[in-house]
């Protein structure tokens, strides 16, 4: 039985040795132009490396953080919190910060892979004593586990296997009530090197059982093609873990 103080820092090794390590960004992002053709430019080296590059590049967490879907997750999300007494919350993959914004969170963490997002968020909320933010190689190593661990857009984008299985064991490992995902849940490959769908629910049948499927909200505006921006295949979907077990399983 995993020790449930231990907080985010446990198993973030895990998490960063799947993780390909940054590499240097190509010198094309030094030239100006389009984010858009930027982004083409940009040779797929793993998960971690395409967000820095993109950060870098001027490219933001992507439409799923503004706009109406912005709201409609913020909605949801500070419903929850305020409905379930949350007290702290840890966020893995804290993105740009424009969904944060739209946020009403009593004390949060946000851990990122991409440099670039710390940097980010941190001049954003610099203001702001409680939201604190972490590269997920600099986590301090006392940092408590929360109420509340969330992933927003995250799991479809954790291409690699290694990659996915270790976000999601940490991504559990770190709270003590909660687990809040909002994703697709469908075992599905796409022709975006950094899109890949994965059935997590699957996932936390086999490797996290002593967590309960507490609530599911479907999306508001679900996918259409027709409208990539202002539409989403992600879902809300709530765990919580049953009184008396322990921690995420182990390897």
């Amino acid at each position: 039985m995993q020790d449930k103080s231990a907080g985010p820092a446990r198993g973030l090794k895990a998490w960063l040795t799947a993780t390909p390590i940054l590499g240097p960004v190509a010198r094309s992002l030094a030239r100006s132009g389009p984010v858009a053709a930027v982004r083409r430019q940009l040779r797929f080296r793993g998960s971690s490396d395409y967000w820095e590059q993109r950060y870098r590049a001027g490219g933001t967490s992507g439409a799923g953080s503004y706009g109406r879907l912005a709201e409609f997750k913020a909605e949801i999300l500070n419903d929850f919190v305020a409905r379930e007494g949350i007290a702290s919350i840890v966020e893995f993959g804290c993105g740009d910060g424009a969904q944060l914004a739209l946020a009403q969170y009593p004390d949060y963490v946000g851990i990122d892979v991409a440099r670039t997002s710390i940097a980010l968020c941190s001049t954003r909320f610099a203001e702001d004593p409680a939201k604190r933010f972490f590269l997920a190689s600099e986590v301090p190593g006392d940092l408590a586990s929360a109420d509340l661990a969330m992933s927003l857009d995250v799991i479809y984008h954790l291409v690699e296997d290694a990659v996915f299985d270790a976000y999601m064991r940490q991504l559990f490992a770190s709270s003590r009530r909660f687990v809040a995902i909002y994703a697709s849940d469908t075992a599905r490959a796409t022709d975006s090197p950094h899109v890949r769908h994965r059935n997590f629910t699957g996932w936390i049948e086999r490797h996290a059982p002593e967590w309960r499927l507490a609530g599911h909200v479907p999306n508001r505006y679900p996918y259409d093609p027709a409208a990539p921006e202002e539409t989403s295949f992600a879902d809300f979907y709530f765990f919580e873990r049953e009184v008396g077990s322990g921690a995420v399983a182990s390897m």
